[in-house]
């Protein structure tokens, strides 16, 4: 016969943090101001909090993971408020890996219970476990011990902020919110229709985005992820075709703009093609080495490399260059009456 058992206690406490489910972004969780009576408030959360555990006779040799690490974590012994004092300023003093592992282990029960307010989401509750282990670890290391303010205050909030973006990262294969906003309306956007809907309103997007502080566009678009699942690209489109959703999507290059481009530089291509046919001798090699190369990005031999080779100048050389350029756009104009400007660099 299974009974509830609780660690300590007849009733069941929970670690007090601030409620606001929009502050689970480590950076802002780093910077976010403890009030001087947030202390008062968590006092109860250093003690042992009432990790809720189903028990049997085979409870010793359980073989579920989650029970022996539960069953493990309740040996270890909570830390007074001088405890916790004394271990921060050896570890930040003094670097000692003996006190932040005793400050890790005995709030690994803080992290069971905040993981619970989230199992809803991810119901393999040693997942979350796992990451609000890490949160509990980063509030170690940015633990400040002279700011006159307990520990599980402070590693509240790295511990939910790992939590949360855990859920957020998983909750499907195509995150739905990315931005604080959309994190805030992730937790809160079903629950504020409900509490909508049980005071008489029509939970409208502009009523929703009224009650939350965020914008209507915000409310839209996460209702139309949370109410749509993730569809693959590769799937057929019916039984027996082998057509797919990617068959049918626009591909983003191809607009009006990018197609009327796409055929001026094949025009000009074609042009700059005929142009070169009615060159020979000097003009043909200096076209082919100066004008051609730099129209493919290359650098172009320089003029007193070509005027050694055929025994003239450099300016000799430059001046049948100038010419190739007045011809070969006369050339473009004559073919193609709206052809843009021509600049060679180099």
């Amino acid at each position: 016969m299974k009974t509830r058992a609780r660690t300590s206690g007849s009733k069941r406490r929970k670690p007090a943090a601030p409620a606001r489910p929009d502050a689970a972004v480590v950076p802002e969780i780093v910077e976010a101001p403890v009030e001087p009576d947030a202390e008062a408030e968590v006092t109860d959360a250093a003690e042992e909090p009432a990790v809720e555990v189903e028990a049997d006779s085979r409870a010793v040799g359980s073989t579920d993971p989650l029970q022996r690490y539960l069953s493990e974590i309740r040996r270890i012994p909570l830390l007074s408020r001088e405890e916790e004092h004394a271990l921060a300023v050896r570890w930040k003093e003094h670097g000692e890996r003996k006190a932040a592992w005793q400050l890790v282990t005995a709030n690994l029960r803080l992290v069971v219970m905040i993981a619970r307010d989230y199992q809803r989401a991810v119901h393999n509750l040693l997942d979350l476990v796992q990451e609000g282990n890490i949160g509990l670890l980063e509030a170690v290391k940015n633990f400040d011990p002279y700011r006159g303010v307990r520990f599980p205050s402070y590693a509240v909030w790295w511990i939910r902020a790992y939590v949360i973006r855990y859920v957020m990262n998983n909750w499907r294969l195509v995150k739905v919110g990315t931005t604080q906003a959309q994190r805030k309306l992730f937790f809160n956007l079903q629950k504020e229709q409900q509490r909508l809907e049980r005071e008489g309103f029509t939970p409208s997007p502009k009523l929703i985005a009224q009650q939350l502080g965020v914008k209507e566009r915000e409310v839209v678009e996460m209702q139309q992820r949370l109410g749509a699942g993730d569809l693959s690209v590769d799937a057929p489109v019916g039984d027996g075709s082998d057509s797919t959703m990617l068959d049918f999507l626009p591909d983003a290059t191809q607009t009006a703009d990018a197609v009327a481009t796409q055929e001026y530089h094949d025009l000009v291509r074609r042009a700059v093609s005929e142009f070169k046919q009615t060159l020979a001798g000097k003009d043909l090699v200096i076209y082919e080495r100066r004008l051609e190369a730099l129209m493919r990005d290359e650098d172009p031999d320089t003029l007193q490399v070509i005027g050694d080779e055929y025994g003239i100048t450099r300016e000799r050389v430059r001046q049948i260059e100038a010419r190739l350029r007045k011809r070969l756009g006369a050339f473009l104009r004559e073919r193609i009456p709206d052809v843009k400007d021509i600049e060679f660099e180099g």
